[in-house]
Parts: C-alpha cells; structure tokens; sequence
C-alpha cells in the first residue's frame, strides 16, 4: 500500500539521518531535562532534612478556630455539656451548644478552618467498628463519672448507637432483627448463647448480670450489636419486682438518673437501652421525661420490648429525636422449640408485609436452639437479619 503499517514489525523501515537525531535534541527538550533535574534535588533535600520545609512539628494538626462567645461556643477539644474535657483524632468541626429554656440541648456543628488545598482524610472508623476492634470502646465516646465511664456523644457528633451498630447490607428488601435478652444473669446460658447464635443477632445484657465487660467482649468479638437492658417498675410493684436498681415512678429524677447511670456504667459499647419490664413507668410521662432525655442526649436508642401496653416510648422518643424501636412479636411467650419456630414464621411474614419486623426472646436453650435453626434458613428464603439499630426509627 506504499505505507510501512503492513510490513513486519521492525523491519523494512526507512533509516533515519544522523539529523533528525540531533533535531530532536532541541533546546526545549534540554530546558525540561534541567527543570525536572532541579525538582528531583528539591525532593531529595526535604527527604534528608532534619526538619523539612515546615514550620510546625510533623503530625501536629491545627487547632479549630473559636466562636467569639466563650459561654456557648465549644473548640474541638471540649464538651459543654457536663464540663468534661475531651479530644478526638477525627475531631476539626467547631461546635457551639446552647441550653434552651425547656433543658433541651442544641448543638451547632460547622466545619473548622482549613490551611492549604490538600486531600480531605475521612476516617472510615467513624462509619460502625473495624472487627478486629470491635470488643473495645471509641474511648471518645466515653466520659468518667462516679457510676464508671458512661456513654457520651463525640465531639465531633459520632453517636454510640452509630459506632456499635451492626453494619448490614443497605438493600431495602426484608429485614428482621432479633433481640435475644437476659444474657449476664447466667454464666452457662450466656456462653451458651453467644456460642450458637449467629452475629446477626442482637444481644441485650441485664445490667444486674455478672462477667458483664468479659460478655460483651466475647459477644462483639462474635459480631453480635449489643443493648443494655435496664429495669423499669412494673405493675405490682414491689411484689412483681424486675431487680435491683429498677427505676420508678414516685422515685425523684435525680434517683432514677442515678439508678439509670449506674445500669450505663456496667460495660461499654451497646447501641442502646432496652427495657427490662416496666409497665407501669413507660406509661407515666413525667418519670420517662429526664430518663428520654439522658438517653437521647447521650446518643443511644431506646428499644421498647413490647411488654406494656400503654407504653409512651415512642411518643417520648420522638420529642427528644432519639432513635426508637419496638418489638412487634414476643417470640417464647410460649417455651418450647416448635412454639418458638412458629413466632419466627410470624415474624417473617410481619416482614414481608410491612418491610421490617422485630421479635425479642430471652436466653433460655430452647429460645436459642430455635433461633439458631430458623436463622440458618432465613437468608435462603431472602430474609436479611440485621441489628437493631438498623431498624430504628429516629
């Protein structure tokens, strides 16, 4: 075709002059030769210097800027909500809080001050908990009180119910999350529990239980999102009575906090409280007021076991935009392993209606031998169990 393309590679080429060689050396070329020769020299000289071209120590981030107002306004290193100093490695935003006239706290988030265009570095572990770490607590979730270290929100606004939370697939199809409680109260039932169910499957712990950090340390380790379950006054009360610390109606706010606070410090990383009895008190507006708001302004969701009928759970909730959840089926009201496989079937086809379902047991072995089995078979039928905080309702 008069063209070189169809002749074998290589050959057959027209021999360059000697000219064309030198051509190609032009003075352009020389001057980016001798530019790209200086960068490099630059390079190796911030290499090899002691201390680089910067002026401030290497890993030192810049403090954020502070509001004007020191009574209201909040620097990445501090929390006005209980004094408490605290810093965090994800922290950069400034964050002004304010005390409404009702108690109600309100907490402005904005962006610090950036030096320079570099990369923004988002810290993924803000998104739940690398595995591998799951059996230890964000310590920037966490504030020292007289009760032990009690849950708080992050300066930098990460809740706990966000960092603890199972992570699941995000599809919308049908999702059920199981609550398995009572786990703490016995030593063989527990280890039982955490070693047959499947990490899918939410634990809740007594805070009246033993070996509570080992538990939860063996239960995250396995996957599970854990709760604490707190007991609130039932009726009948004292003669119906649910444990040591319950929390009561005709008790004062400050002593329901303290019983509460005392449930909180008895381990860490749980997403939330769930309810252990308590009829009588979720029905009572004025005892759950200062109790909804400790626990919505500490970042956790509030699990209503679906017990008491009159229940204001999820009325209180959404006053206090706290997440909320609530059983739809009491899965071993029944105690036997067929009864409790026929409450999963319900609880399947609850899912299948309505897009989501939740059913909570408690950690007997025949509760947990069903549990067990049926999950095995539920993501075959396409049944996704997720943890409980992906259900709640904010």
């Amino acid at each position: 075709m008069g063209t070189d393309i169809n002749a074998p590679l290589g050959q057959n080429r027209k021999a360059r002059s000697p000219a064309a060689g030198v051509a190609r050396f032009s003075a352009g070329r020389l001057a980016f030769g001798l530019v790209g020769a200086g960068v490099l020299s630059l390079s190796v000289f911030t290499a090899l210097a002691p201390s680089g071209l910067s002026d401030s120590p290497t890993g030192v981030a810049a403090e954020p800027a502070a509001s004007a107002d020191a009574d209201v306004a909040l620097t990445a290193q501090e929390t006005g909500r209980d004094g408490v100093r605290r810093s965090s490695g994800t922290a950069g935003a400034v964050i002004e809080e304010t005390r409404t006239d009702d108690g109600s706290i309100v907490r402005k988030y904005s962006p610090g001050e950036r030096d320079g265009d570099g990369p923004l570095i988002i810290d993924a572990s803000r998104i739940g908990q690398d595995p591998r770490a799951a059996a230890f607590p964000n310590e920037a979730l966490l504030e020292e009180t007289e009760f032990g270290r009690l849950p708080v929100v992050g300066v930098d606004g990460l809740k706990p119910y966000e960092q603890y939370a199972r992570p699941w697939s995000g599809a919308r199809g049908t999702r059920v999350a199981i609550v398995v409680g009572g786990l703490g109260l016995s030593q063989t039932g527990t280890q039982r529990a955490i070693e047959t169910l499947p990490g899918e499957v939410t634990l809740a712990f007594a805070s009246a239980g033993n070996s509570l950090t080992r538990w939860m340390q063996e239960a995250r380790r396995g996957g599970h999102e854990i709760l604490l379950q707190v007991p609130f006054e039932p009726f009948g009360y004292p003669a119906n009575d649910p444990g040591p610390n319950t929390l009561q109606v005709d008790a004062s706010a400050t002593e329901n906090l303290a019983d509460l606070h005392r449930a909180m410090g008895r381990f860490t990383n749980y997403t939330g409280i769930m309810n252990f009895m308590g009829g009588r008190f979720l029905s009572d507006a004025d005892a759950m007021e200062p109790v909804f708001r400790d626990i919505g302004e500490r970042g956790l969701l509030f699990l209503d076991d679906g017990t008491a009928a009159q229940s204001l759970s999820a009325t209180l909730a959404g006053t206090f935009s706290m997440p909320h959840a609530f059983a739809d089926i009491q899965l071993d009201a029944e105690l036997s392993r067929e009864a409790v496989l026929r409450k999963l079937d319900d609880l399947e086809r609850i899912a299948r209606r309505n897009g989501t379902a939740i059913g909570v047991a408690s950690a007997f072995d025949e509760s947990v031998e069903a549990i067990a089995e049926w999950s095995g078979e539920a993501a075959k039928r396409g049944v996704e169990i997720v943890g409980v905080a992906a259900l709640a309702a904010q």
